[in-house]
């Protein structure tokens, strides 16, 4: 990983390098999850149902460097389509950032201690399913608090 800057998280998303962009993440793996979009109203429901690839325990891809060749579909985070995402849980790093929001107190960043995004009840490690043995999403949905 290249050289961070020092609070480069206070910087807006944009002047942020490739290295410091990827050291944003909190890791709580909630962007991993399925969600299920209703067809009439466009609402769109958490599941606690993970992507094949994300390590159910520790919340962590499993493969991040080559995971767009196992799943396709896996969305690749950008500055361009952070107004695209409406889903990203309102704890979320870029997402907070993207709106000029400080970090949580609780993210690794601030606190110092990669683990506080668990303590925070943040976190789905622990806390969910692999696709690969969920069964329909429908069984599944869930609200993530906080």
């Amino acid at each position: 990983m290249g050289e961070l800057r020092k609070r480069f998280w206070e910087l807006p998303l944009a002047d942020l390098s490739r290295a410091e962009w990827e050291a944003l993440c909190d890791g709580c793996g909630r962007c991993c999850l399925h969600k299920i979009e209703d067809d009439e109203t466009g609402a769109i429901e958490d599941t606690n149902v993970a992507c094949k690839l994300l390590d159910t325990e520790n919340a962590r891809c499993s493969d991040y460097r080559n995971r767009k060749a196992f799943v396709p579909d896996c969305l690749r985070l950008t500055l361009r389509i952070m107004d695209d995402v409406p889903w990203l849980p309102r704890t979320c790093a870029y997402r907070l950032r993207h709106a000029d929001e400080p970090l949580p107190e609780w993210h690794y960043l601030i606190s110092g201690d990669p683990e506080a995004v668990k303590h925070a009840g943040v976190s789905v490690a622990g806390r969910v399913v692999s696709e690969t043995d969920a069964g329909p999403l429908e069984h599944h949905i869930v609200e993530w608090n906080p």
